[in-house]
């Protein structure tokens, strides 16, 4: 369990943090950087659960758990032997069974949408879009050649976004509430 007695200790005001490791890097590196997006996508998540309520609540907040596995996975670099919470397989199987779950209660879509509909709806685009910017980070942090990273991570969160997409159609009614992207509709006029 975590404990935590001192909220404020002075360590990170020369703009250096340490990781889950004890190694301290800059608070702008690219690993830091991720795992600043997966709280921020964790946050976003919790605006989420203010608009939604029975099952739908009960698995954000298995992903809101997850996502801080996911947090400490990135905080601690891939060594040999060293132990670390890891995110698995089996939390990526479990996303994939919630959007086949909700998915299959979703008419086919015949254009894109635009985010909106119901606030819970428009709050989980916007969760979407900060998952699929940690995403982007943690693609750019496994391209490093010095950073050992859990490859689950960006499976987690490319499956996470793709849930949250699935998610925000599913509370819209199932989709009858999306608000459908109507191209060139406002050229003329």
């Amino acid at each position: 369990m975590v404990k935590l007695d001192k909220i404020y200790t002075r360590g990170g005001d020369a703009g250096e943090t340490s990781l889950g490791n004890g190694a301290r890097v800059a608070k702008s590196s690219a690993r830091v950087a991720a795992y600043g997006d997966v709280d921020e996508a964790n946050a976003a998540i919790g605006l989420v659960r203010l608009h939604i309520s029975g099952p739908d609540d009960i698995v954000l907040a298995r992903i809101q758990n997850d996502l801080f596995d996911l947090g400490a996975d990135l905080c601690v670099p891939i060594k040999e032997g060293a132990p670390a919470l890891r995110v698995t397989q089996a939390q990526v199987d479990w996303l994939e069974g919630q959007i086949d779950r909700m998915n299959a209660q979703l008419a086919p879509l015949k254009s894109f949408i635009l985010p909106g509909g119901s606030p819970a709806a428009a709050f989980l685009h916007q969760a979407r879009c900060v998952v699929r910017r940690a995403e982007r980070l943690v693609v750019a942090l496994l391209a490093l050649p010095d950073e050992a990273v859990n490859r689950l991570v960006l499976v987690y969160l490319n499956r996470l976004s793709d849930l949250l997409f699935v998610m925000s159609r599913y509370v819209n009614g199932k989709g009858a509430h999306d608000v459908l992207w109507v191209p060139a509709a406002n050229r003329d006029g």
